[in-house]
Order: C-alpha cells, then sequence, then structure tokens
C-alpha cells in the first residue's frame, strides 16, 4: 500500500463497505480519502452531494487539476476526482496502465462509492479509459465528456497527427530512458508541460507546487511514462470496443489548442450522439486555463434534465 508522501494531505482508507473522510478536511473543501479497487488503493477527493460526476485527469496532473470544477459543481453532484494509477498518492503499480484496465479502476471506484452510476469526464490520458468505460458499461455511463485527447488509430486525427504525435510520446515510450534522463531535472520538465498548457500563463503556485512534487523521483516518473508505453494495448482495445458496437451515452467532445476538433471528429463516426465544443484562446490544460468557460459547457450537459435519452445529435459547433 502506498502511503501519502510528505506535504501531501493525510490520507483515510476505504474499504467497499465504509466511506471514512479525513478528520483535516476543512469545511467546503473536498475530502480525501483512500479506496480499495480493481487490487490497488486510490487516492479520491469527493466533494458534494447529487448525481456522481467522475473526474480523470492526465499527465502531468493529479487530482488537483479539478480543483476549479470541483468548486463549481459541488452545489449540485457529488464530485469524484481520482489520483489515476500511478499518479499521486494512488498506488504506483507495477503495470495496469492501459486504457482498459484504467476503465476497469474507475468503475471498481466507482462501485467502492457505492454509485450505481455517474457522468464521467476525461481530459488527455483520463480520456481514453473514460471512452472505454462508456463503451463496456453504458448502464453506468450517464454522460461523457472527453477532451484534449486522441483515441488510439481512429480516423479523424489525420491532420492533427500530419507532422507526426508531440515529441514526447516517443521519449516517453522509450523504457527507463527518460527516468534516466530526467533524473534531478524534473521541476524544469513538468514546469513545461504547465507553460505549455496554458499558453504561457502557468498555474497558481500552491497547484504547481503539488504537480511537481507528484512527478518527483524516478518511480512517479515510470508511472507516468507507463500511460505512453501502453498506447499500443491502449489503441488496441479502443479498435477492438468501436468494431463490437457504437458509443450510445450521450457524449460531449471538447476541444483547445493544440487538440482542436481532432477528437470530436474521431467520435463523430462511432457515437449516436455527440456534442462538439471548442473552448477559443485556451491551453490544452483546459480546467485550469479556463474554468470558467469550461464550467459554462459542463453545467448544462451534466445536469440529469437538460437532455433525456432519446434527444437528436447536437451538431452545433462553435
Amino acid at each position: 500500500m502506498v502511503t501519502a508522501a510528505r506535504g501531501r494531505e493525510p490520507l483515510a482508507r476505504t474499504d467497499p463497505e465504509s466511506t471514512v473522510p479525513v478528520p483535516s478536511s476543512p469545511p467546503g473543501h473536498p475530502e480525501l480519502r483512500r479506496v480499495t479497487a480493481n487490487g490497488i488503493e486510490i487516492n479520491v477527493a469527493v466533494a458534494g452531494h447529487g448525481p456522481a460526476v467522475l473526474l480523470l485527469h492526465g499527465f502531468p496532473h493529479t487530482w488537483r487539476l479539478w480543483t476549479h470544477v470541483m468548486d463549481g459543481l459541488s452545489d449540485r453532484f457529488r464530485v469524484i476526482a481520482p489520483d489515476l494509477r500511478g499518479f499521486g498518492a494512488s498506488t504506483r503499480a507495477v503495470d495496469g496502465y492501459d486504457a482498459g484496465t484504467l476503465a476497469a479502476d474507475a468503475e471498481a471506484l466507482l462501485r467502492a462509492l457505492g454509485e450505481g452510476s455517474a457522468a464521467v469526464v476525461g481530459i488527455d490520458a483520463g480520456a481514453p479509459p473514460a471512452f472505454l468505460l462508456a463503451m463496456r458499461r453504458p448502464g453506468l455511463v450517464r454522460r461523457l465528456v472527453v477532451m484534449e485527447s486522441l483515441l488510439g488509430p481512429l480516423p479523424g486525427a489525420e491532420e492533427f497527427l500530419a507532422q507526426g504525435p508531440p515529441w514526447w510520446f516517443g521519449f516517453h515510450r522509450e523504457p527507463g530512458l527518460a527516468e534516466s534522463v530526467l533524473g534531478g531535472n524534473e521541476d524544469r520538465y513538468i514546469d513545461w508541460f504547465l507553460d505549455e498548457g496554458t499558453l504561457g500563463q502557468g498555474v497558481e503556485p500552491a497547484l504547481r507546487a503539488a504537480f511537481l512534487d507528484a512527478f518527483n523521483g524516478a518511480e512517479a516518473l515510470r508511472c507516468a511514462f507507463s500511460y505512453y508505453r501502453a498506447l499500443p494495448s491502449s489503441a488496441g482495445q479502443i479498435l477492438d470496443a468501436t468494431r463490437r458496437g457504437r458509443l450510445t451515452v450521450p457524449t460531449m467532445a471538447i476541444g483547445a489548442r493544440p487538440v482542436g476538433r481532432a477528437l470530436e471528429q474521431q467520435l463523430r463516426p462511432v457515437t449516436d450522439r455527440l456534442i462538439g465544443r471548442l473552448v477559443e484562446d485556451c491551453g490544452h490544460i483546459i480546467p485550469l486555463h479556463r474554468p470558467d468557460e469550461l464550467l459554462r459547457l459542463l453545467d448544462p450537459f451534466l445536469t440529469p434534465a437538460a437532455a433525456p435519452a432519446g434527444v437528436p445529435v447536437d451538431t452545433t459547433r462553435r
């Protein structure tokens, strides 16, 4: 079992039969819990009451990516934001970084927290497992939101990939290379992604410190880069899912820079009910760079009464 590192919030274990909040959590702030799910220990922040909304972050983030989104949703929803497998204070597992296993992690987490359904929101590395969860368990996923990611080799991203994938994909995928090169320079490296992902704006000091702490050391980096090393397996799982059926869950695809419309274009041929949105003048890290704009998109879409089953496909683009 992984315990909280120095400087991180204290954690309380949660078994499937019980839910124990951290006593030191200030009123109105997310409660940090430790949940046993799918064979690992998941550090998860929970806030609010109402229909469940599960938030899945990407690289190089932790649950704290959703800080402002949780604040904006927790008065109407029960917002659940875990550290994904290997990230933050969740178990630094040896394997299981493919999208299918991560989807199973998410499903087990919801079950352990007593949720029979949830809206699921995923960004970057959190988007493929969110997609697979909706494909495999449509009765569990009430709404799906995916943003700033690609879904394996599905058609639609050719223009985005015309010059090849981003440079760090190859760097991260070579086993052991990036960890050995970056040792002692983790802060500078993570800072580059935080700055690029906000178009040079950067993130507020407390969040920056939390992200830098979460990706300090070879083992933390090894887990993070395992997501890239599992991309071929994830791609095969995505292809298999789309060959077996269609995405029937009401879905919103949100783009910014650099992915733009590519994810929406991948989803459109395989999705029954899809809304595409673009956040203007926004970097990759939408929840931190433009949280208010993101909340304006999420709030009406996630509200259960806003789009009853059977509504026509919304092809509006803005």
